[in-house]
């Protein structure tokens, strides 16, 4: 997309209503609220008709400067409880085959969904990239990005609120808390693992590169502890506007009164992932003593970036979350064709498939 005038203004617009929602849900003590209020604002203007944009290439900077912020949240001894990762992956596999499934049956017994597009919707991967694959195979791509940003907004809303009338857990905290940021070489630093990071992570086709790459180059000097450095809350404040505007805008020329049934139908499965991720947390919690409301957060079916800042901003194991939610996008990568091809057979066995 060319980043011209007409471009900026609408980011412009964007970052603006976001702000301005952020504020209010500040002002009204709400949770997590630059991010919560900055994506209510933006969608209502978004679905109201406002020409707001948040382009990808702004968008992936600011993940980007996510990246390493999460990055700087790792130490060197993160992976000392072995028993807490093996527990983690084992329920990112299961939650990401049950929601699949699900969302699936779901989209094609209620939603009468073709299978392809019932498959890329229900898929919990990076909408971009279900929506552009789903298209390919020849899905109804509206319907899949339709789909994922509204599992998204749920998502985040209902985990968001679950932690503050719940938990008793103030989302805001970390971003409100003061950190001295470090010294300018630790800076320059990190601005090096985004810059170097992200399209080194591109050049080998790392999934979800503009985050991975640079949280793994600050995670890797964090741990080894060249860099010492905590996240500034004004920058925390701002990746939470930025990304809550974007996912408002998502919705700009969405015909929501024509697409009714589809909102409706993908809020529905974004509650039911939201509730099989909260089920299987509690339960493993149980069984392992690891605390059910991390691995919540770890197996929730929202963004890779908007889960590891709703992390971040609430100061629990942002590095354990964001750990998760990258695997889970590599798992996705590695099982979603065998999971594509099972649902063709029994589609075709029981006659699901058209």
């Amino acid at each position: 997309m060319t980043f011209n005038k007409h471009t900026l203004r609408r980011l412009t617009l964007a970052l603006v209503i976001g702000t301005s929602g952020g504020a209010v849900f500040f002002a009204l003590d709400l949770p997590l609220p630059w991010m919560l209020g900055a994506m209510s604002a933006a969608t209502l203007a978004a679905m109201l008709g406002t020409p707001i944009l948040v382009p990808n290439i702004f968008r992936n900077f600011m993940v980007a400067i996510l990246g390493i912020l999460l990055g700087s949240q790792f130490t060197p001894d993160i992976f000392a409880n072995g028993n807490e990762w093996t527990i983690g992956l084992f329920g990112v596999i299961i939650s990401v085959v049950f929601m699949m499934f699900t969302g699936i049956f779901l989209l094609k017994i209620l939603g009468k969904y073709d299978l392809v597009t019932a498959f890329y919707s229900a898929t919990p991967g990076g909408l971009s990239e279900m929506t552009i694959v789903g298209e390919t195979m020849g899905g109804d791509p509206k319907r899949i990005a339709l789909t994922h940003g509204v599992r998204v907004l749920t998502a985040v809303f209902l985990i968001a609120f679950y932690f503050r009338f719940f938990v008793d857990n103030h989302p805001t905290s970390f971003a409100q808390t003061e950190h001295i940021m470090g010294n300018l070489i630790d800076i320059f630093i990190l601005i090096g693992c985004a810059v170097i990071g992200y399209p080194l992570a591109r050049l080998i086709r790392i999934p979800a590169a503009q985050l991975v790459g640079p949280l793994t180059l600050s995670a890797t000097l964090s741990i080894t502890g060249v860099i010492q450095s905590s996240p500034p809350p004004e920058l925390v404040i701002l990746a939470q506007i930025v990304l809550g505007s974007a996912i408002g805008a998502r919705f700009t020329g969405t015909p929501i009164k024509n697409l009714k049934g589809p909102f409706l139908l993908a809020i529905l499965i974004g509650i039911i992932m939201v509730f099989l991720a909260g089920l299987l947390a509690y339960a493993l919690g149980q069984i392992s003593g690891v605390s059910g409301n991390i691995l919540f957060l770890a197996f929730a079916p929202g963004g890779l970036a908007e889960m590891s800042i709703i992390a971040l901003s609430m100061g629990t194991e942002s590095a354990f979350v964001s750990t998760h939610h990258v695997m889970r996008i590599i798992i996705l990568v590695i099982i979603a064709p065998f999971i594509f091809r099972l649902c063709i057979y029994l589609g075709k066995k029981y006659k699901l498939y058209k």
